[in-house]
């Protein structure tokens, strides 16, 4: 069975499980993979108060939020990519048209639902939560891709590093493979020829996908959104940890940024059972232990939640 190993961690003010509520109705097509909330809980006395945390999926894609305070904020650095396949539904064009309409309510469009030379249907939003989402309908022709798929626009400081980072992952991560590869050509100014228009690659099974933006924007890749990589094992944790880690000054309970700014959550895979304990002292008990640490300890964490 297809076990999710990296999962998207969005970051809300106080919004979390209203934020999961919205997007469970959102994908809520009987087409696709039921959307559902799988769990919510709070844990206490953290740098930010009481946090909420929330698991949930879209049409069988995992994801987690946080309500942990106005420290980050989502930007369209990172969006995901919602892919309408009429060779799959013959509704698609209809189903994305609905998704659109859910999502614009208070949103803001980024690129306007229309034609372009990629797609005969496209459009760019951010919802009201400031999560951006880019609905495509796929050419069916074209090599089958998952619903959903994460993609990083690598700008300002790091634009043109994309093809660099996509490599980097394809490294770090097993069962990896590069998908399609775009490039900007000549005459396609701001951006630089050569530089990735667009790319998308597997990791651990997973597809993710990458593009350069010269044009100028106001947002970078910030910790509002991050991933998740579940580990089986310490050794495991100490090997991501070890390759993904590029800011010390960044690194708290789990949390790293990589040498482009992206910020990851190496966490062991036995942490979620941990934190949806239905004994409330059990979560305290691990959330004081992870709240002294950068870097996972799993023994630490187990003995903390075993109460030895």
């Amino acid at each position: 069975m297809y076990m999710q190993k990296i999962v998207p961690h969005l970051w809300f003010n106080t919004e979390a499980k209203e934020a999961a509520q919205f997007y469970t109705t959102v994908f809520s097509d009987s087409n696709f993979p039921t959307s559902k909330i799988n769990n919510i809980s709070t844990i206490h006395n953290t740098p930010s108060g009481d946090c909420d945390i929330v698991s949930f999926e879209l049409w069988g894609y995992k994801f987690m939020a946080i309500s942990a305070g106005p420290f980050f904020k989502c930007n369209p650095s990172v969006s995901f990519m919602v892919n309408f396949d009429s060779s799959q539904d013959k509704d698609a064009a209809k189903q994305l048209d609905k998704v659109w309409e859910k999502l614009k309510t208070d949103g803001k469009v980024l690129m306007p639902l229309q034609k372009y030379p990629f797609s005969e249907h496209y459009g760019w939003i951010q919802d009201k939560y400031g999560i951006s989402w880019q609905l495509i309908l796929t050419n069916p022709t074209g090599e089958q891709r998952p619903v959903i798929i994460p993609s990083l626009l690598f700008t300002g400081d790091v634009c043109g590093r994309a093809e660099e980072a996509s490599e980097y992952y394809l490294s770090v991560f097993k069962n990896a493979k590069r998908g399609q590869l775009a490039r900007y050509g000549a005459g396609q100014e701001t951006d630089k020829e050569g530089t990735l228009m667009f790319s998308d690659f597997q990791l651990e099974g997973q597809w993710f996908a990458v593009m350069d933006s010269a044009r100028k924007h106001d947002f970078q890749f910030n910790e509002a959104i991050s991933f998740i990589v579940h580990c089986d094992t310490q050794a495991e944790i100490d090997y991501y940890w070890e390759k993904l880690s590029a800011n010390p000054a960044s690194e708290q309970c789990g949390w790293l940024k990589d040498t482009f700014g992206v910020s990851w959550q190496i966490v062991p895979t036995a942490m979620d059972e941990m934190m949806s304990a239905k004994d409330p002292e059990k979560v305290a008990r691990v959330t004081r232990a992870f709240l002294q640490m950068k870097k996972f300890d799993m023994a630490v964490l187990r003995r903390a939640y075993s109460g030895e």
